[in-house]
């Protein structure tokens, strides 16, 4: 089993997203990003399917040139090669899942 809390050790950057491997298993790795209002992530994609979920605040989340608000509570999923691109509305907390082949240094240099 493993476990751990999305909710805490918060730290925020000024600068850029904050990103953290909460932990990996067999086929995913899990991560949490912190997006301080205003905080964007580029326009990317990904090899892989992922799975994205706002455990806090709203994202404004880019498909394909359509824009959809997420908000707390709000779980998405993504084809791999889906171009996306996000923002945070106000403060968030981003859980991300990604495919256990997929980078998470990746997923830092979008996040710059």
């Amino acid at each position: 089993m493993k476990h751990t809390n999305l909710l805490q050790d918060l730290n925020y950057k000024d600068d850029k997203v904050a990103i953290s491997v909460l932990f990996e298993t067999e086929t995913t790795k899990e991560i949490r990003i912190l997006f301080k209002e205003g905080q964007t992530m580029q326009k990317h994609q990904t090899p892989y399917p992922i799975s994205v979920e706002i455990v806090a605040g709203a994202i404004d989340f880019g498909v394909n040139d359509e824009l959809f608000n997420l908000v707390k509570g709000d779980l998405v999923a993504l084809d791999g090669s889906v171009p996306h691109d996000l923002k945070a509305v106000k403060d968030s907390i981003v859980r991300l899942t990604l495919s256990k082949q997929d980078s998470v240094q990746r997923v830092r240099n979008v996040g710059i």
